[in-house]
């Protein structure tokens, strides 16, 4: 984490924030690589499936990153404000980005209970931070 005045949950929302906007170049390559430059330029309608595998499922790991980043953000972003922050929530906070990078590799390559095991930890960091916010903890 750097030395500057940010906070660890706005740190660790924002490298959820690029990773998760990162998601889509894959996809798109391999867009490119299947239909050819023009036609993937074309704008193709949007759920027109991948031929590889990987490519779908990096696709709906990607659109469940959205979904829980737009749960998360909120949510540190409270934290921050507030002034709540602590050294949990920064741990939970490194916690929800861990597991949405290996969430969404693990997606990526089919591998299923590891996959629910990461989606839980990020759940869980969510959680753990509403209960900041709420002042239940």
């Amino acid at each position: 984490m750097p030395a500057s005045s940010i906070t660890p949950e706005l740190y660790y929302t924002c490298l959820t924030a690029m990773f998760t906007g990162l998601l889509w170049v894959p996809i798109i390559l391999n867009r490119l690589a299947e239909m050819g430059i023009w036609t993937a330029l074309k704008n193709p309608q949007p759920d027109t499936r991948p031929h590889a595998e990987w490519a779908y499922r990096l696709s709906a790991a990607h659109r469940n990153a959205l979904e829980n980043l737009a749960v998360f953000a909120p949510l540190a972003l409270i934290v921050h404000v507030s002034g709540i922050g602590t050294a949990t929530t920064a741990a939970w906070s490194l916690a929800f980005f861990g597991a949405r990078v290996a969430h969404a590799i693990i997606y990526t390559f089919g591998i299923p209970l590891l996959r629910t095991i990461a989606f839980v930890v990020g759940f869980a960091a969510q959680v753990a931070l509403a209960i900041y916010v709420l002042g239940a903890a």
